[in-house]
């Protein structure tokens, strides 16, 4: 019997009031009264602007009746001086409305520090709790898409700071000062109107945008995925070479372009139904107390100036409400993008210091991991009750076939991870207990795929230790071999290296990242098959400048090519998760078992790579000799010389 699964429907969102609450404590930040005033000031003259803009229709009025006085003198006759009231109102209007611009935009100026600093602070709290947060967490989520919360949680708040305080608020307050002046100076019939037509008017608002907030959603995730896609294919740009997959790629990029391009057309579409609603709404509105001036006016119970009153207020009052729609609608999609940013500021880091938790203290550096079983799901177990040590200044190697939990190991020793059972101690310390920026800044790596920043070759050396000095990085760099190149540079030290050190070989970057680990000092060293990416003769020369790093120090070494690790005190051999094999290079060779096999199966790889170059070299020369002399210069073969013209 088949069940029909009902999908989880999505989880409610924090509203306006919730979310106002959460942001409350940067839009008021304590400890800043300058910013407190600032808010208290941009009120105020909130306040003051709207009592102005409600003054500005009344001189109007005046003026209108006034110019109607004039017009209606007996026999044409002017009197001296009648012509001074509707000019004085003239200037009262435009001082009114240059007198609102003013206000309007010095309170816009006051707010917008406030605004910032609430962004500011808040982006920077959740960059830093982006890197708080364990390894899994980002490994499942895509580069492109967390910089994309960040970048529109910082919008959101902005745009919500600026839609509430200098649109929403001060709309609410004219429209309260409208009701109340069209009572006092009209008829309560007049308030009654207005009052329907806007309730009439928001509702339709509320419904429209409500509907169109549904395709709006569709667009981002379509624009979310289009920029995760652009970001992973630019990212990967030598694979997409690699592989002639241009046309793939592009062909990934224009599906989610085009979900982007429906999506678009249609909020397009509901944004033109949602505005020649609004016109119908607010033009009958608007007719219906324009009648009802016109109809005080016939009656004598006002004068023109009242109708032009009426006019002027409702097309004032129009301007904010045809933005509601857009308010909404912005206001709402603020709340999405700064709820996306919350969930990841509330959300725990997986791997936390405990309370109280030490700071580690290194003496000698001896490294233990005693029964260690650890898995990333629980169905597929990595380790499984893994005991060793890496005694002061010993190197122990960690060999084995691919997925046996070689790199697993630096990983839980960097508490990346935590191990389901067993512990892992320096020093007798379980590291569970320490603070993990001590243990971190105890233990210096060197990883197989090196990424460096899209900064200088300077920039990413000293990344090890900031305060270094210039002397401090120069020697690190010479004893990572990697001095001579530098000084072949043009720029030096001031050499870009471009987006993950592209424009870097890959054994340049494998010195750079020598180059800050030797500065960085540690007394602990993970080499995490820091030369399987290399080629034989770039392979020794790295391995030479490992050996000097990591002489005198405590040194976990994870390697694919054993070569690498004849020297090594101890060598472990991992296999499906557990010790199959210990011991030095010479008895586990004598012991005939699994590293015995892996040995011989890469030394009849090299030596058959090896004969495969003798051969291609034997050929090259054989074609040498094969050719005349003279019609070779080099490794070119010399064109022949153009026949003369008599």
């Amino acid at each position: 019997m088949s069940t029909t699964q009902i999908p989880p429907a999505e989880p409610e969102r924090p509203g306006l009031v919730a979310t106002y609450r959460r942001l409350w404590p940067y839009l008021w930040p304590h400890g800043r009264p300058d910013l407190q005033r600032r808010v208290f000031t941009a009120f105020g003259l909130l306040l003051v602007a709207k009592v102005v803009t409600l003054a500005m229709p009344f001189t109007f009025k005046w003026a209108t009746d006034a110019l109607v006085a004039v017009v209606g003198a007996k026999d044409g006759a002017v009197p001296t001086g009648i012509w001074a009231a509707p000019a004085l109102m003239i200037l009262l209007y435009g001082a009114t409305r240059i007198a609102m611009a003013l206000l309007t935009q010095v309170r816009d100026g006051l707010f917008a520090k406030v605004a910032m600093h609430a962004v500011r602070r808040l982006a920077l709290q959740t960059f830093r709790h982006m890197h708080q947060l364990s390894l899994r967490f980002h490994l499942e989520r895509k580069t492109g898409g967390l910089t994309r919360v960040l970048e529109r949680g910082r919008n959101g708040i902005e745009e919500l700071s600026r839609l509430m305080v200098l649109t929403l608020v001060p709309t609410i307050v004219e429209f309260l000062l409208v009701l109340g002046t069209l009572a006092y100076e009209f008829d309560l019939l007049y308030s009654v109107v207005v009052l329907v037509m806007v309730a009439a008017y928001l509702g339709y608002t509320y419904k429209a945008t409500e509907w169109r907030i549904a395709i709006r959603r569709r667009m981002n995730d379509s624009d979310t995925d289009a920029n995760t896609k652009a970001v992973d294919s630019l990212l990967n740009y030598e694979t997409v070479k690699y592989f002639g997959a241009e046309t793939r790629e592009t062909a990934r990029y224009d599906q989610s372009m085009a979900r982007y391009e429906k999506a678009s057309t249609q909020t397009y579409v509901s944004l033109a139904v949602l505005n020649a609603g609004q016109a119908v709404i607010f033009t009958i509105g608007m007719s219906v107390v324009m009648w009802l001036a016109a109809r005080d006016i016939m009656a004598g119970r006002t004068t023109i100036g009242g109708f032009v009153l009426v006019n002027t207020m409702l097309v004032q009052l129009s301007m904010p409400l045809n933005f509601m729609g857009m308010i909404y609608r912005e206001i709402k999609q603020a709340l999405i993008d700064i709820d996306d940013m919350f969930k990841i500021l509330h959300r725990n880091p997986e791997i936390a210091d405990r309370p109280g938790a030490a700071p580690l203290a290194i003496t000698e550096a001896v490294v233990r991991f005693e029964d260690v079983h650890f898995a990333y799901v629980p169905e597929r177990p990595i380790l499984r009750g893994i005991s060793f040590t890496v005694p002061a200044g010993r190197t122990v190697a960690i060999v084995g076939p691919s997925g046996a939990g070689k790199s697993t190991l630096s990983r839980l020793l960097f508490r990346f991870y935590e191990p389901q059972a067993g512990r892992i101690t320096v020093d007798g310390q379980d590291i569970a207990g320490v603070q993990q920026e001590s243990l971190r800044a105890a233990i210096g790596m060197v990883p197989q795929d090196t990424v460096l920043f899209n900064d200088t070759i300077g920039y990413n050396i000293r990344y090890g230790r900031w305060e270094a000095s210039e002397a401090e990085l120069r020697e690190a760099a010479t004893l990572a071999q990697i001095d001579r190149f530098i000084a072949a540079l043009p720029e030096g030290y001031d050499t870009p290296v471009g987006e993950r050190g592209l424009k870097l070989s890959g054994g340049e970057k494998q010195r750079v990242a020598i180059a800050r680990t030797i500065l960085k000092g540690p007394p602990i060293l993970v080499l995490d098959e820091a030369t399987s990416a290399l080629d034989s003769f770039t392979e020794r020369e790295i391995q030479d400048a490992l050996d000097r790093v990591s002489r005198g120090r405590t040194t976990l070494v994870i390697a694919h090519r054993l070569s690498t690790v004849v020297g090594a005190d101890e060598i472990i051999v991992l296999d499906q998760g557990r010790i199959a094999e210990r011991g030095t290079h010479l008895a586990l060779l004598a012991q005939g078992g699994v590293y015995a096999a892996m040995w011989n199966r890469q030394r009849e790889a090299e030596a058959a790579r090896e004969a495969l170059k003798r051969a291609e070299a034997q050929e090259g020369e054989s074609l040498r000799q094969h050719l005349e002399p003279g019609e070779i210069q080099g490794p070119v073969a010399k064109a022949p010389e153009p026949a003369s013209v008599a």
